[in-house]
């Protein structure tokens, strides 16, 4: 960095500090003017000379490539116990010119839940985490601060033949994981996450509080796949719970490229979407030491909705160069099946998917793409020479087909439905010491290889895994047209009707962040 550029930002750290100290005075007044009567206002309100600040801004950065960040920090920090706390933090914010981060979880993967370049304050849902299991109507009220894994868990209490079609990371935050889509190994079963969302609360820009009656059809369809932070605060979902069988089988088989994991891969392109729906097949790439030599480890990871003596005929018939047997496979409950996708071991207790820290925690950048043609196998050479010069990098490639089908594009904002074989997340890894730089370069320089062999007009990208090289807003100033850059990438045609949803529910863009939404108006 230059010295000017130093000199500017330090310049302009000042004046946002001198800025902020009588925006946050002017804050604390409103918000204890709109509930005094509520007691428990100022137990859950953080500054800065807070001794829990620090520690409620880092415990739940999933992402510790942040954590140093230079970006502003939050003015205040927010754990509402109750929706009325919240309605007077959107009031209280705009009438003082405070942007909020909304932080269910922690996963967005380029941080935009706690961070800011503009004065903000963070809403932390980390209080709001109940779930209200319904058996007799099969569905769950589930709050947003709640996680995947506290879902799954509430679940398995009150049914062994019950589950819910959601991401395989147990710490995901509900709020961030439904509001972009959300899919794990129940996908080709079930759809996404927010294919299962019947209702929902949310606190809107006014400070309303509505339900899905309340707020129109065209909202609720923008809430369920359009990407958090961008049309409202939404409190708790009202899900389907889905039927699984009383036990499933699990399996991971993996191949070094001696063993024959590039044929392997390649093949598995051409069944892995067609295969019976009750199948689940991913694929995880990565570099791995044998000796002192690296080469590459393909490992199929699968869920099976049924008994090891129904799946390995069904292997044999449709997928048989993989060579699956018995010894290979694992009988188990569902809920022992989250646990084994997530990197536990199955007979681990139940308890364990209560814990909000991810399991394998480091610095990272992720990308992603959609496949519509199978890639030759030399387009994995390439990959593979690219990922021997990395040292922590991985590939993970989830098929789709099966219900994902059965979707119409335009059902939800998530429009990646037919016609894609399965979807890549791209991640490299590096210690919390080391320059990102070089690692940067890498996965930027892999992605851009990757270009003739995947989606295109546009190249898709899935909004969950948030990649802010595709396009940002511009600061203070939202445009349409800018974004539908990066817009059309995640959502295809549904980008437009998001904006003009977003026009109508939020037309001063209140709800804002780099690659938030804009305002249809907008369209300069």
């Amino acid at each position: 960095m230059s010295n000017l550029a130093v000199v500017l930002s330090i310049l302009f750290l000042s004046i946002s500090y001198a800025t902020s100290v009588p925006t946050q005075e002017n804050f604390m007044h409103c918000i204890s003017t709109q509930f005094s009567a509520y007691t428990k206002t100022f137990q859950i309100i953080y500054d800065s000379n807070s001794t829990s600040y620090t520690i409620l801004l880092q415990s739940s950065q999933q992402n510790p490539r942040w954590v140093n960040s230079t970006v502003l920090k939050p003015l205040l920090i927010l754990t509402p116990f109750h929706e009325s706390e919240i309605q007077a933090a959107v009031i209280c914010s705009k009438r003082n010119g405070l942007l909020i981060r909304i932080r269910s979880g922690g996963h967005d993967y380029e941080g935009l839940s706690y961070m800011c370049r503009t004065p903000f304050i963070i809403i932390d849902l980390i209080n709001f985490r109940s779930v209200d299991v319904n058996l007799k109507e099969e569905t769950a009220w589930v709050q947003s601060g709640a996680t995947l894994g506290e879902l799954y868990y509430s679940i398995a209490k009150e049914s062994k033949i019950h589950g819910f079609p959601a991401g395989v990371c147990p710490s995901v935050g509900i709020g961030g994981h439904f509001s972009g889509g959300g899919f794990g190994t129940l996908v080709r079963k079930y759809g996404l996450a927010a294919d299962n969302v019947l209702d929902a609360y949310l606190i809107d820009a006014n400070g309303r509080i509505l339900d899905r009656k309340s707020m129109g059809e065209d909202l609720f369809w923008a809430i369920r796949g359009g990407g958090g932070g961008s049309f409202a605060i939404v409190l708790s979902w009202k899900i389907k719970v889905v039927r699984v069988p009383p036990i499933v089988t699990s399996f991971t088989v993996s191949k070094t490229l001696s063993q024959g994991a590039s044929k392997l891969v390649h093949r598995w392109q051409y069944i892995a979407d067609k295969l019976d729906e009750d199948i689940f097949i991913r694929i995880i790439i990565q570099n791995v030491r044998k000796g002192n030599q690296k080469t590459i480890q393909v490992s199929f990871q699968s869920l099976f909705l049924g008994r090891m003596k129904r799946l390995i005929p069904l292997m044999n018939e449709r997928f048989p160069e993989l060579g699956l047997q018995a010894k290979d496979c694992v009988e188990m409950s569902w809920i022992q099946s989250v646990l084994y996708t997530a990197g536990y071991q199955k007979d681990n207790p139940l308890e364990v998917l209560l814990d909000k820290t991810t399991l394998y925690k480091s610095n990272f950048k992720a990308k992603s793409d959609f496949v519509k043609q199978p890639i030759p196998e030399s387009g994995f050479k390439g990959i593979w020479e690219r990922f021997l010069e990395e040292e922590l990098v991985f590939m993970i490639m989830d098929p789709y087909g099966g219900k994902m089908n059965e979707i119409l594009e335009s059902e939800t904002p998530f429009p990646h439905r037919k016609g894609n074989i399965y979807n890549i997340q791209y991640l490299v890894k590096w210690e919390v010491n080391e320059e990102p730089n070089k690692h940067l370069k890498w996965i930027r320089m892999l992605y851009k290889y990757m270009e003739p062999y995947v989606s295109s007009s546009p190249r898709a990208a899935y909004v969950n895994y948030r990649d802010l090289d595709l396009g940002t807003n511009r600061k203070g100033k939202a445009s349409y047209k800018k974004a539908s850059i990066w817009g059309a990438k995640y959502f295809k045609g549904n980008f437009k009707k998001l904006a003009q949803v977003k026009n109508e529910f939020d037309p001063d863009n209140f709800f804002t962040n780099e690659q938030s939404v804009p305002p249809f108006a907008s369209l300069l």
